[in-house]
């Protein structure tokens, strides 16, 4: 008996609308037109993007799954407020997984790894100096994505891939405490010069480094603020 392409094909097309809506949601969370705490309006946005109110629910909770929305019963979904712990346990994580990345590559640091990493900082200084803030959040990311991939264990880099939707949020708190945000792109020359060196206890100390002045940036210029921002959300 022949089997029928229209249910797959009905199916694929929705699971496309669901993404197109968290991919707009994401973007519009990163670039703060929706502030931590806010409540986002299914009716609201079914009407701005012209679909019905199904795939924005299931947006949401695909974004709620990755740790950038929260649900409460008969309220419905909230933007995440990352508090000071939640931010330390982010980095905490993400430490862990690039210590182990940066010490691997630097056993294994092929020509070929060398330069799409160094061609990655240099399209990382360019959204940068055109203080292009969005594009500037993703190509930090692939940059480190990418370090993790020539690493060589894509089940480590499938922990990273997990973890980059609460990353953004972190890295866009850190461009807006950050004394001076255009030194996170030429902060990276440093890994380079680590992983050029072929010493993992030089990359284990300047990936240390990086993540961690990252860290602080974020958890003491907004940890006090993500926390109140928390704790009113919860009481409302």
């Amino acid at each position: 008996m022949a089997l029928s392409t229209t249910a797959p094909k009905a199916f694929i097309q929705q699971q496309n609308l669901v993404e197109q809506v968290a991919d707009y949601l994401t973007q519009a969370i990163i670039q703060q037109h929706f502030l931590p705490g806010e409540r986002l309006s299914e009716v609201q946005l079914s009407r701005d993007l012209g679909v019905s109110r199904a795939p924005v629910r299931e947006a949401a909770r695909l974004l709620e799954s990755r740790g950038l929305l929260i649900s409460k019963p008969r309220r419905g979904f909230f933007v995440r407020a990352l508090n000071a712990v939640e931010l330390e346990d982010v980095f905490d994580l993400r430490l862990c997984l690039e210590r182990h990345a940066i010490q691997r590559l630097a056993e294994c640091y092929t020509p070929e790894a060398k330069r799409a990493l160094e061609q990655q900082v240099d399209v990382l200084c360019k959204a940068a100096a055109a203080n292009d803030g969005t594009r500037r959040i993703e190509e930090d990311l692939q940059f480190h994505r990418l370090m993790l991939h020539y690493a060589g264990n894509e089940r480590l880099l499938r922990a990273f891939d997990d973890l980059t939707h609460e990353l953004r949020l972190c890295i866009t708190l850190i461009t807006k405490t950050h004394e001076a945000p255009e030194t996170i792109a030429t902060s990276h020359f440093q890994l380079l010069e680590a992983l050029s060196s072929g010493s993992p206890d030089a990359c284990r100390e300047a990936i240390d480094y990086h993540i961690g002045i990252a860290r602080d940036f974020v958890v003491k210029g907004v940890g006090e603020t993500g926390e109140h921002a928390d704790e009113d959300l919860f009481s409302r």
